[in-house]
């Protein structure tokens, strides 16, 4: 795959605020109109596929609170509470193994946060048994199970319990290694927790190993986040994902606690990026798209060689056939031609399951436009290109008739070099392709008429 390249004119140009097409439409179309009723129609018709399975189970408890995050979760360091939530999983569990056929096979399964490791050993050996018992699970290790790792909440023991219960992929939350960083974002994290769980994953033999990185926290500068980054490279993951950390504390409370003044300024902000960039690429990772790099025969590189990356909730996936169950407080599964959310508190859930009721309270289902649109969506943001004549065969439409407004809005892009389009296909360039975001935002409906919405920039 051609290399990407960092114009750093074209991106400050470009650098809006934008969504991250985990899905489309996007969770800010879900709405409460969409009943379990509706969930369930969309499982009966899923069901006539046979196709597989994927389970996501939401963990949302954590130790401490890291100031720069923005996902669902409760601080607490009571452990017990881990217990009467995890009863509530299992009871959903039953719910929904329920509605799906039992040959249906659990081909992708992830356990997220929050932070998953929360739970205890025993717990943990609880949580899998009973999806044993609700799901049938890929045996001899053919599925891809994998697992958010807290380092400071991980030791040798349980990386090798996490690999006896059939997990084979973990992620390693890093951040930044710099010490005034970790004060500045309250997670405090040593070098050597961190290698011990990537070595033991390795003496364990997980299949594969990520390490999230984020750049734009308080107090980084270029070179701070170099030293970083010849830490992360010594450890030779097979991934990495590099986050833009977006400051948004008038959504994300934590966020509060960051001194704002000690943010990097776009400038430096953008040196970190294209240094990271030229650093990872020099490594020989593949730019996989939007924040994901990954080695060459890890298995993102080989999908998006093969054509069959994919991107949700988890971000970018190679499974794009399975059906995605959620499970737990405020998750999003996608089944068919929907998406459909759980509650986002924990009595709201709590008392929902208590009545023996699915705990879903708002989703979508996609219209026929939905549809043809998150295909050219992703086809785009997986592989920077798009023939046409696949989709009109998929579709049954004249994709320049059906995109007219779409294909104008690019001519500017294409001017600027962001995409190249012929009559028969869109193919973004080297330089467009850390652009990703605003070249699929065309082809977004919603954007068109909408109020203001809140999303990250997209640098």
């Amino acid at each position: 795959m051609s290399k990407a390249i960092f114009d750093p004119d074209l991106i400050r140009r470009y650098d809006k605020a934008g969504p991250r097409y985990t899905s489309y439409p996007t969770a800010v179309q879900f709405h409460t109109e969409f009943t379990v009723d509706d969930y369930k129609a969309q499982i009966e018709a899923s069901n006539q596929s046979g196709n597989p399975l994927s389970l996501y189970f939401h963990i949302p408890f954590c130790d401490t609170v890291c100031f720069y995050c923005g996902c669902s979760k409760i601080a607490t360091k009571d452990r017990s509470r881990a217990a009467p939530y995890l009863q509530r999983v299992y009871k959903e569990m039953e719910m929904q193994s329920a509605l799906f056929n039992k040959d249906r096979q659990v081909e992708q399964l992830h356990w997220g946060g929050g932070t998953p490791t929360f739970i205890s050993h025993d717990e943990m050996r609880e949580l899998m048994a009973n999806t044993r018992k609700y799901f049938q699970l890929a045996g001899d290790d053919k599925g891809e199970y994998s697992i958010e790792i807290d380092p400071r909440e991980a030791t040798s023991d349980t990386i090798a319990l996490l690999r006896e219960l059939g997990f084979n992929r973990m992620s390693l939350g890093v951040q930044d290694f710099e010490p005034k960083v970790q004060k500045a974002v309250n997670r405090i994290q040593s070098e050597e927790q961190t290698f011990l769980v990537l070595d033991s994953a390795r003496k364990e033999g997980f299949h594969s190993v990520s390490i999230d990185l984020i750049y734009g926290l308080p107090l980084q500068t270029a070179d701070s986040f170099n030293n970083t980054l010849d830490k992360v490279l010594e450890m030779g993951p097979d991934r990495l994902s590099v986050f833009n950390y977006a400051h948004l504390p008038e959504i994300f409370k934590p966020q509060r606690r960051i001194n704002e003044d000690e943010l990097p300024p776009a400038d430096e902000k953008l040196a970190i990026l294209k240094n990271t960039i030229d650093k990872l690429t020099s490594a020989g990772y593949d730019y996989i798209g939007m924040d994901h790099f990954a080695k060459p025969d890890d298995e993102l590189a080989v999908a998006q060689n093969n054509g069959t990356l994919y991107r949700n909730f988890q971000g970018y996936s190679t499974h794009a056939d399975c059906d995605l169950i959620a499970l737990g407080v405020t998750s999003i599964g996608k089944v068919g031609d929907c998406y459909a959310q759980n509650l986002k508190t924990m009595d709201e859930y709590t008392a929902s399951i208590d009545k023996n009721e699915l705990a879903i309270f708002r989703g979508i289902t996609l219209s026929a436009d939905d549809v043809l649109r998150r295909e050219v969506i992703n086809q785009l943001i997986c592989h920077f290109a798009l023939k046409f004549s696949k989709i009109e065969k998929q579709f049954n439409i004249q994709f320049s008739d059906y995109f007219s407004c779409e294909l104008d809005a690019l001519k500017q892009m294409q001017t600027d070099g962001l995409v190249d389009v012929s009559n028969d296909s869109i193919t973004v360039t080297a330089a467009g392709k850390f652009l990703i975001r605003n070249i699929c935002m065309v082809f977004d409906i919603y954007l068109r008429n909408r109020d203001k919405q809140r999303f990250s920039k997209v640098i």
